[in-house]
């Protein structure tokens, strides 16, 4: 398979650094000191062996087999570069552990072995069942895959599946079931004719007949022609799709098909085949790395055409990443011993499902800012959906309990999908208690950027959820037209209310309003109605002042500090409070860490920053979590007299006075913080325990670059900033908010104002 040069050395490039390889194993418990060596290894050990060999389900509980997938290779078939061997079937192997991590958070051993012989493969594999949870066989040369699998499975209590085989057709059948829905076919009346009746070839005509295809219906081409009963060359496999047929050639097969399925060369498909076809054909052309047939050719001849490629530089690209890794989250989730054909067309299901919903933002940004809906051309969903692990695995999960071959059924699937939702977006669970809450009595939001694209997809979702009542500011016709473009499926006056600035029969109940609140600070009835007509973040601040709308969020497009200004000018602050200030939330795999005050107060006093900490651990409330408050500076306890030390000491008997059972410390240094030894030894009566939770900064440079440095290193997932101090619920979001944000954001909000609601009463 011929490269570019440039992508050639990009990839050497991408596996030589920064260090040979794409994989490393990591432990995930502490090895510190002596205790933990006697509880990692000998003698502790021994306690984890005793109980397995009472009881061997405990492995599950205390080994990782059951998070383990063993990816299994002999080389003999790999990608498009066919018997290359194991060793040098290793990278694609490693890659393929990495898209199990990546996707579904499975850890992989890859394992390349040097045996042809199947017997003797079968034996080596089967004899790998106490490590492993799963086996997912790769790359071995059909027919000998064909048996390898079939023994295996019978063989062993585990899960083991041939993704070249079964990957490729789980993909293809929610594809299928898509173009038919799109071009209006059923399954039990099309025709197919398919080339290239190999591993994956055959395992995808099954697929189409469990699907509802008529196997009378499928006709056949390899190497040697059409598959027909005359044939005396065919396997036991492939002479199940042996026709009684005249036909003999490929343009003879295709002429009048519904269906073109091609795994076998590039270009052997001609436009003047696909000319012949029958209306709306379906064609998937998926010969790495070059099709059957281009999109552009077929096309040419048949605008009405409807395809599918393995190539990602096209729509409906059918790629196994969107299969396996969800299957086998699901399978090892109930401790499958099979994946069996009921969760195998629950996967096919719940893929289709999910191509008819609108694409996630996740995905559009990894495939540079595309957003596409549910037609033609997006038949299944994008590889980077993360949605996928969300909606896959539980109907994985579920076919395989409800056809038995569950050996730990989930007993809780909505703590279940919880799990699931925490690995996607690492904020799941920090968020549950927000986000149930918000549910329990959903209020009126008014987003004032809503003709943005983000702000839609978050109110899809928010819709879907039950987190809030959105009103949208913004022109109709650009929203309508946005959700019309992004496949979204929320109604203008259904789902959602719309405040249009140019029309809003209540305009001038707005500008007056504003003019009376700023006209002793020079603005005139003219300025004012100028004001309201272009600044939907002051329309949203007014619609929350009158008691229009519960909450505000704003911040997509502009100048934090101007729509702070404005937000500040109408709601005002609370009281007993003298600044306005903001708290940044990084979800990291450490655990949540709370950044005060990262985009408000310059150049904070003492006074304001106890004001800020304690409003800080109010919202810690929120998230169910206890705060451990850390007042960071360049000395520890007294070490260094400067300015921010001493603004810092000042500050904590500010905070200790008001909150005596606070857990907080400082000043120190941030690695302090982090490191209750460390700290114990600096000073031995330290009132914070374990490690802090809260930063807090002597000044808004500090906190930005911490908190922005942290959250790159970390990768961590960013709640906020919530603003904190304002005497009603508003929250000036950044340019580059997620959707995820946004959501998180709109939860929040919406419970400040259930808890204002409830004060106020």
């Amino acid at each position: 398979m011929a490269l570019p040069e440039e992508l050639r050395q990009a990839a050497l490039e991408y596996h030589r650094l920064p260090r040979p390889g794409k994989i490393k194993v990591t432990p995930t418990t502490s090895l510190l000191n002596q205790r933990d060596l006697s509880l990692a290894y000998s003698p502790g050990v021994a306690a984890a062996c005793d109980a397995i060999v009472d009881d061997p389900g405990q492995a599950a509980q205390l080994t990782a087999r059951a998070n383990l997938v063993a990816v299994i290779t002999n080389g003999t078939a790999v990608l498009g570069l066919g018997n290359i061997g194991p060793l040098a079937s290793k990278p694609v192997m490693e890659g393929k552990g990495v898209l199990f991590q990546k996707f579904a958070g499975i850890d992989v051993f890859d394992i390349e072995i040097d045996e042809r012989d199947p017997e003797k493969l079968i034996d080596i594999i089967a004899s790998l069942e106490p490590t492993f949870g799963g086996i997912n066989l790769e790359d071995i040369k059909a027919p000998e895959c064909f048996v390898v699998e079939r023994t295996l499975r019978e063989r062993m209590k585990i899960p083991v599946f041939h993704d070249d085989q079964h990957g490729t057709a789980i993909i293809v059948g929610a594809a299928l079931l898509n173009a038919l829905q799109v071009t209006g076919k059923e399954a039990g009346n099309i025709k197919v004719a398919t080339t290239g009746l190999g591993a994956a070839g055959i395992s995808c005509l099954n697929m189409l007949i469990s699907l509802g295809v008529k196997i009378e219906n499928i006709l056949g081409y390899d190497i040697n022609g059409v598959v027909h009963t005359g044939r005396t060359d065919l396997d036991p496999e492939k002479a199940r799709f042996a026709r009684e047929t005249p036909l003999r050639t490929l343009a003879e097969i295709v002429d009048g098909a519904d269906v073109f399925l091609g795994l076998s060369a590039a270009g052997i498909l001609t436009k003047e085949m696909v000319a012949t076809m029958a209306r709306q054909p379906i064609i998937f052309a998926l010969a790495n790395p070059n099709p059957e047939i281009l999109p552009e050719d077929a096309r040419e001849v048949r605008p009405d055409c409807i395809i599918a490629t393995g190539r990602s530089d096209y729509p409906n690209q059918v790629n196994n990443a969107l299969c396996f890794p969800y299957l086998f989250r699901g399978a090892l989730d109930v401790g499958a011993t099979v994946i069996n054909e009921e969760m195998k067309i629950a996967c096919v299901k719940a893929i289709a499902e999910l191509a008819r919903r609108e694409s996630s933002d996740v995905s559009a940004r990894a495939y540079g800012g595309k957003a596409p809906s549910f037609g033609p051309n997006y038949l299944i969903p994008q590889p980077f959906d993360p949605r996928l692990l969300i909606q896959l695995p539980p109907a994985i999960a579920r076919a395989a309990m409800d056809s038995g071959v569950a050996t730990r059924p989930i007993e809780n699937f909505p703590a279940y999908l919880d799990t699931l939702t925490s690995f996607v977006y690492r904020t799941g669970l920090l968020m549950k208690p927000i986000f149930d809450r918000a549910k329990s009595d959903p209020r009126k939001v008014v987003f004032a950027e809503g003709e943005e694209e983000v702000v839609l997809r978050a109110v899809q979702t928010i819709v879907d959820e039950g987190l809030a009542r959105p009103i949208l500011i913004g022109r109709p016709e650009v929203i309508e037209r946005r959700i019309q473009r992004t496949g979204l499926r929320i109604e203008i006056g259904k789902d959602i209310e719309l405040c249009n600035i140019h029309s809003d029969a209540r305009f001038d109940d707005y500008w007056q309003l504003y003019h009376q609140i700023m006209q002793r600070r020079g603005v005139t009835p003219s300025m004012a109605k100028a004001v309201v007509r272009s600044r939907p973040t002051v329309i949203g601040s007014l619609m929350v002042a009158r008691g229009e709308a519960g909450a505000l969020i704003s911040g997509m497009v502009g100048q934090f500090q101007s729509k702070l200004d404005n937000i500040r000018d109408i709601l005002g602050l609370d009281p007993q409070v003298s600044s306005p200030y903001a708290m940044t939330v990084l979800a990291t795999e450490s655990g949540p860490f709370f950044f005060l005050d990262t985009h408000v107060q310059e150049e904070p006093t003492a006074e304001q920053i106890a004001e800020a900490t304690i409003l800080a651990t109010r919202r810690l409330k929120l998230f169910g979590i206890v705060p451990k408050v850390a007042l960071l500076s360049a000395g520890n306890f007294g070490s260094r007299d400067t300015a921010s030390a001493r603004k810092m000491q000042k500050a904590l008997e500010l905070i200790r006075k008001a909150k005596p059972r606070l857990e907080i410390e400082g000043e120190m240094q941030a690695d302090v913080a982090m490191n209750p030894e460390l700290r114990s030894r600096l000073f031995p009566n330290t009132l914070l325990e374990g490690k802090a939770n809260v930063f807090v900064f002597a000044n808004l440079d500090a906190a930005n670059i911490a908190f922005n440095l942290s959250r790159v290193l970390s990768d961590g997932v960013v709640i906020g900033p919530i603003l904190m101090g304002i005497a009603k619920p508003a929250h000036v979001m950044m340019p580059q908010s997620t959707v995820r944000r946004i959501i998180n954001m709109t939860a929040v909000a919406c419970v400040e104002a259930q808890i204002r609601d409830s004060l106020a009463s």
